[in-house]
């Protein structure tokens, strides 16, 4: 197309030229045209050369190398337009690779995590299953070890069960309904899975009746599992002839639901990880494994939530869980 324009204007010259009146100037000048015209294309085509082969060695370098090179500067005009849409390709596809290596990893890690936390409880079972091969083992210790087996089995169990809602809510493919849901059932339905936990360690679960009817915008059953795990956790760390109590208050913007006990604390060094996943606290329970508040923080931020946590050591723990109002 440019060649094009470039002979248009050359015979636009000559014939302005020849209308001029002198024949041997307008061939002499469109001569020395087409020269010039021929030494520019030259220069242009040998500069235009030189700038493909240096986007060529760029991708070049790009395929060759763990790191990505940038472009010093943009060339002007199309070929620079090229440039420049070329590096925010190589950029998209490089963030690509790199979010896929991260998943790898997590892949990876959570893997190599499930497969500590089973293998503990799998052992025990394993020890006691050949110690009921003894045919000498009187009936007490054989239902003791029974007992403990089944134990262990319910600890896999929810470890497994966990685990897949953790990896299903990462990977955003678990679906949780938006039902208009009674916070008091809610509450109470929350508080029912700890009961014998509760009076096991004689600590009072109480939740604060309600003044008038509030409902909230959830998933039940979701909501109710992740609750439950807040619960447990401060039934876990209060002492005994401790207490958890459940209250909640209501605005405009949000429904805040106040879990608060008078139990241990969280030491101050611990407080901004409590929501990792898999990270133990020093006061930890030792059969703990780190994921209920984690998973319970992901089930409210996936329904337009949010969890806080305020707690002095030795002084109780209160979590405060944001259910803000769909706008």
């Amino acid at each position: 197309m440019e060649w094009i324009i470039d002979v248009i204007l050359i015979s636009l010259t000559a014939v302005a030229c020849i209308i001029a009146g002198d024949y041997r100037i307008s061939c002499y000048f469109l001569c020395a045209l087409i020269v010039l015209f021929i030494v520019i294309r030259l220069f242009f085509s040998r500069k235009m050369t030189r700038e493909i082969k240096g986007l060529i060695d760029y991708l070049e370098k790009v395929q060759n190398s763990l790191e990505m090179p940038a472009f010093h500067s943009f060339k002007e005009g199309q070929l620079g337009i090229l440039e420049s849409e070329l590096y925010k390709l190589v950029v998209l596809l490089k963030e690509q690779s790199d979010k896929d290596a991260a998943e790898k990893g997590y892949l990876s890690d959570m893997l190599s995590d499930i497969s500590h936390q089973i293998k503990t409880p799998l052992t025990s079972i394993m020890i006691m299953t050949d110690l009921l091969r003894d045919e000498q083992l009187p009936d007490e210790k054989r239902q003791e070890f029974v007992g403990k087996i089944e134990t262990q089995v319910s600890k896999i169990t929810w470890l497994v069960k966990n685990l897949l809602t953790i990896s299903q809510l990462e990977a955003q493919v678990l679906r949780l309904k938006k039902d208009e849901v009674d916070l008091q059932h809610l509450l109470e339905a929350s508080c029912t899975p700890i009961e014998a936990l509760a009076d096991f360690r004689d600590v009072r679960v109480t939740v604060l009746p309600l003044e008038e009817d509030v409902f909230v915008t959830c998933d039940f059953n979701w909501t109710q599992e992740a609750l439950t795990n807040i619960i447990k956790n401060c039934v876990e760390h209060t002492d005994e002839g401790g207490y958890v109590r459940i209250s909640f208050r209501q605005d405009n913007l949000a429904t805040t639901i106040r879990i608060e006990d008078n139990g241990s604390g969280i030491k101050k060094e611990d407080l901004p990880h409590i929501f990792e996943r898999f990270y133990k606290s020093q006061n930890s329970n030792t059969n703990s494994v780190g994921i209920g508040l984690f998973m319970a923080k992901q089930l409210f931020m996936r329904q337009n939530g949010n969890i806080q946590v305020e707690s002095e050591e030795g002084e109780g723990t209160t979590f405060y869980i944001k259910m803000y109002r769909s706008m």
